[in-house]
């Protein structure tokens, strides 16, 4: 069912307002998806367990969330997107809250699991509505500018949420990775309910698919635990072997009950349409390739150019401004020059830095390292928002929540595989270059320093590789505006859409 406002409701909201209040919970539920890892020793220490058993506080939060967004992105399409959002932030917030305090007072480890399983459920139901609200309500010619925002500041908490965990972690106490949410979150729910308007005609979830919600849950929870944890347990080992069949199993299943249900939880023959296809490949393939540079690049700084912690951390704050930078350029230029001419101009940028970054040596300077990240940072702001927006337009506006909440899942499903994947290309491209070359235990430090800068730049020419897939796809993919927005597309939309 369509998302709409009446002519009451429909108010002209202040735009900065508008997405500011949707940009905010973007930002916050992708940056908690990040913020807690670099805490995980401190939080480890603190209720004495092992660093396997602590890996939970930040397993259970994308478990939940990888599983529960598309979910919410089809109830939202049902009940409306305000409810959703809203719900949303006060469950995010509320679970913020119990992070922070209650495993603490009780001094129990499940609790604060069970916590972040909460939170969790929040974040899906924020991440999932957020790019159909900019959609649904923001008109033709400020879309660009509002997905822009949006896209960058997600696409930026995951960037940096190691960074504001450590500074947390080592200068407050690791509660504050969690405490930080909660006026930021009650300051949201204020600003959401006063500017996001209401849906009018709200459905029921009596027909919801149900037995596809359970199955998508279970597939893409079932494999994202085996990528994160195969490298721990061993990939061969009885437990990661299981969950990879249930994973499979369940995601057939869930391709076979959405092709034959009436209302599927998602539109599997959307992707029937060429333009549909190679756009949310590229937003895969985007965050994919990104994956082994954000996971590995401070390992390389520390391992081989002997930097700081600290220095490696400010270092890769040049990433996250240029993103920032190359995604508010991207919203300015996105309704004079199209979505293609932008894509194709962001694919260049990315793979030019990512063909830098294949060029690391032991001897790099930090201004080269810089600027790669600098490349790489502003491709990737100014793609996400063309792509988003590319994306969302050419479905009919019965879609929005659904194919809102596939964007979403886009971009941290393929971070997490692609850390495990690009994990393994180093550490088998370590062993295989250091046989080859003989290298030994008992070897020179200067030639173990080469084979593990080899093992690096072999990681990132497959980032290059991607990129360069990623250029291709631009130069194919076409701008499709569905006839719901034709409308808007000709001419300005006076009020909310």
């Amino acid at each position: 069912m369509m998302n709409k406002t009446s002519p009451a409701e429909s108010y002209q909201a202040p735009f900065f307002l508008l997405v500011f209040s949707i940009s905010l919970a973007t930002f916050m539920s992708s940056l908690d998806g990040t913020i807690v890892n670099i805490a995980l020793p401190t939080i480890s220490e603190s209720f004495g367990v092992s660093s396997s058993t602590v890996s939970w506080v930040a397993t259970a939060y994308l478990l939940v969330m990888a599983g529960c967004v598309l979910v919410f992105g089809k109830v939202s399409d049902i009940i409306g997107f305000k409810k959703v959002f809203l719900s949303g932030f006060l469950i995010f917030t509320i679970g913020s809250f119990a992070c922070g305090s209650l495993a603490d007072f009780f001094d129990s480890f499940s609790i604060l699991v069970g916590s972040r399983i909460f939170q969790a459920v929040g974040g899906a139901m924020i991440t999932a509505v957020a790019p159909a609200m900019i959609t649904a309500y923001v008109p033709m010619e400020k879309k660009g500018k509002a997905m822009g925002i949006i896209m960058t500041l997600a696409a930026l908490g995951t960037a940096i949420g190691p960074t504001i965990g450590g500074l947390l972690t080592q200068y407050v106490s690791w509660h504050w990775i969690f405490f930080i949410n909660v006026p930021i979150g009650i300051f949201a729910l204020i600003l959401g309910k006063k500017v996001i308007p209401r849906t009018t005609t709200p459905g029921t979830l009596t027909g919801f698919d149900r037995y596809g919600s359970v199955l998508i849950f279970v597939g893409l929870a079932t494999l994202l635990f085996a990528m994160t944890e195969g490298y721990s347990f061993g990939w061969t080992s009885p437990l990661i072997a299981g969950m990879l069949a249930i994973a499979v199993i369940a995601i057939i299943g869930f391709i076979w009950r959405e092709l034959n249900a009436p209302d599927p939880i998602l539109e599997l023959r959307l992707f029937r349409k060429r333009n549909f296809l190679f756009t949310n490949l590229i937003m895969m393939l985007v965050f994919l390739s990104f994956a082994g540079i954000n996971y590995l690049l401070p390992f390389y700084l520390q391992y081989v150019l002997g930097y700081s912690t600290s220095t490696s951390g400010l270092v890769l704050t040049s990433l996250s401004f240029a993103m920032m930078i190359g995604g508010i350029l991207a919203g300015l230029l996105f309704f004079r020059i199209g979505a293609r001419p932008l894509c194709i101009i962001a694919g260049l940028v990315l793979a030019a830095g990512y063909f830098m970054m294949w060029h690391l040596r032991v001897d790099t300077t930090l201004e080269f390292v810089s600027l790669c990240l600098t490349l790489i940072g502003f491709g990737m702001g100014l793609l996400i928002t063309p792509v988003a927006n590319m994306i969302m337009n050419s479905v009919a506006k019965s879609y929005q929540g659904m194919v809102s909440s596939l964007t979403s899942l886009e971009r941290f499903a393929p971070m997490t595989i692609g850390i495990a994947i690009f994990n393994m290309i180093f550490i088998q491209g370590i062993v295989s270059i250091g046989t080859h070359r003989g290298v030994t235990e008992a070897a020179p430090a200067s030639m173990k320093l080469q084979v593990l800068a080899a093992g690096f730049d072999l990681a990132f020419f497959v980032s290059f590789l991607l990129g360069i897939v990623i250029v291709l796809l631009t130069f194919v993919a076409r701008e499709e505006i569905h006839p719901d927005y034709r409308e808007e597309k000709e001419g300005p939309v006076m009020g909310m859409a």
